[in-house]
């Protein structure tokens, strides 16, 4: 009789991929004239990445998610960015 393990956190493959994306999610937000004025939280688990923290229109807000989903790897995007 076998036994399987249930994994309930990311597996080492997964992790390294999640901060991968993060750190090219944060780089390309930097890099963008526009968008390296606020501080946006960038955060990835399992391929989904959660952009948190405020800014100063709508635009902003579906910029940054545009940004974050263009990056290879990342399945989708939570666009937790408020409009102050």
């Amino acid at each position: 009789m076998a036994c399987a393990s249930i994994p309930t956190r990311e597996s080492t493959g997964e992790y390294v991929d999640d901060s991968v994306i993060t750190t090219k999610v944060k780089s390309l937000l930097a890099n963008d004239d526009f968008l390296k004025s606020f501080q946006i939280s960038v955060k990835t688990y399992k391929g989904t990445v959660q952009l948190s923290g405020f800014v100063n229109s709508q635009n902003t807000v579906d910029k940054a998610g545009q940004i974050a989903i263009s990056v290879n790897g990342v399945k989708s995007v939570k666009n937790d960015l408020i409009v102050k």
